[in-house]
């Protein structure tokens, strides 16, 4: 027997002639919703057949429901919520806050249940599992992320607008030539910088949507990098130049990498951050307006992207500690993979020398040829310093600095 439906305190609502078949169940459910505790809801209406439809919209539902006529025979129905989820929603599963600054918002392991799902909604039960390699908090998480993401928002640039590209100049032919190498050789490198976080961002469960939504933006960034540094290129009507075998094999490794951390430490916090330097000082020495702005933009979307990997590190080997010695381990393992290779494009080495020299003159190229070494010695100081930064004692952090490819990323 169906508990007895008390009449204290009834609210009454008429659905008129609008049939539950036709959108009727919303102004019911909506009816129910705002019902205190034990108060009543009173349905009435004229549609043909409409109780009996919301007899079994309230089954369905798991709210109780008891059918009766008024005193001029008509059709009646006294409805009270249900206590507990039930009908469809029977056995749906809680998924946390959706609020990421409350405690326990993000969970150590997201379920393969929930799927899509946004964090925090109610996933009904029976929705399809969705495996997610990615699915351990440790593996991924940056308390940073949020926050870099936004500032990742804020700082988009559009290339067309961003960048003046009607700008006069004119260089010499060997200058130009050297720019374009120069770019042709950071394509490649950004291309790399974009595909390592585009394969793990398939693998990771949305539940982690704050390392989702910064991982997509690095990408975007990177697409736009390509873009910019392609245009300039064109500019004057030049084609790329050399792709090395050795620079592509230096990529590769990058792009092998398996764990997420690790690629993360190889290429954000080595590669991307030895990168910065390179943009800032092809920022210092390039020839042209354009080239200046493309670098000083690049260079600012990049360092956001070396604060990403390092937040993410710091919060893992906290977490880790072992994971300091699989990471001294994997830059021992790239450099023996590439020790056949011949490290960075000559063609690019003398072409940041001729830019930084400004002249074809045996002054000017011992000056330029003086810079790239400090370029080559800032790098190395910037590697060793995150490197410590991350727990690595000095001896140690030196010697991995030392170890990071000739190929700069």
């Amino acid at each position: 027997m169906p508990k007895e439906i008390s009449l204290q305190a009834t609210t009454v609502i008429d659905l008129e002639t609008l049939g539950l078949d036709a959108g009727a169940h919303l102004l019911v459910k909506h009816a129910l919703q705002a019902l205190a505790p034990g108060q009543t809801l009173q349905v009435r209406g004229s549609s043909p057949g409409w109780d009996a439809q919301l007899a079994a919209w309230c089954r369905s539902q798991g709210h109780q429901c008891r059918l009766q006529q008024d005193a001029a025979g008509h059709p009646l129905a006294l409805l009270q919520h249900g206590t507990a989820q039930a009908g469809r929603w029977r056995g749906a599963l809680a998924t946390g806050h959706a609020d990421p600054r409350r405690s326990g918002a993000v969970a150590a392991q997201a379920d393969a249940r929930w799927g899509l799902a946004a964090r925090g909604a109610t996933v009904e039960a029976g929705s399809p599992s969705m495996p997610f390699r990615l699915d351990q908090k440790a593996e991924v998480w940056a308390e940073s992320a949020a926050d870099l993401y936004a500032q990742a928002c804020a700082a988009q640039w559009n290339a067309d607008s961003a960048i003046d590209w009607s700008a006069e100049f004119s260089l010499p032919d060997a200058v130009e030539d050297a720019v374009v190498q120069v770019l042709t050789y950071m394509i490649e490198n950004e291309v790399a910088a974009l595909v390592v976080p585009a394969r793990f961002l398939g693998q990771l469960h949305p539940h982690f949507r704050e390392v989702q939504a910064l991982l997509s933006i690095q990408i975007a960034d990177e697409a736009r990098h390509i873009d910019v540094f392609t245009r300039r290129i064109q500019l004057k009507g030049r084609e790329p130049a050399l792709s090395t075998a050795g620079g592509q094999a230096s990529l590769k490794t990058l792009l092998d990498e398996a764990d997420f951390s690790i690629a993360e430490f190889l290429l954000s916090v080595l590669g991307e951050g030895t990168f910065v330097n390179l943009l800032l000082f092809l920022r210092e020495h390039a020839p042209d307006p354009v080239t200046r702005e493309v670098a000083r933009l690049a260079a600012r979307d990049e360092a956001r992207h070396v604060a990403f990997g390092m937040g993410h590190l710091q919060s893992r080997l906290a977490l880790d500690p072992g994971l300091r010695t699989r990471l001294a381990q994997a830059v021992q393992a790239r450099n023996d993979a590439l020790s056949a290779t011949s490290g960075l494009n000559e063609e690019v080495f003398d072409a940041l020398v001729l830019l930084a020299a400004g002249a074809l003159t045996p002054t000017a190229i011992a000056s330029g040829y003086l810079r790239v070494q400090q370029l080559m010695r800032e790098m190395a100081d910037g590697r060793q310093a995150r490197l410590e930064k991350l727990g690595f004692d000095k001896a140690a952090a030196q010697q991995l600095s030392s170890l990071h490819t000739r190929n700069f990323m």
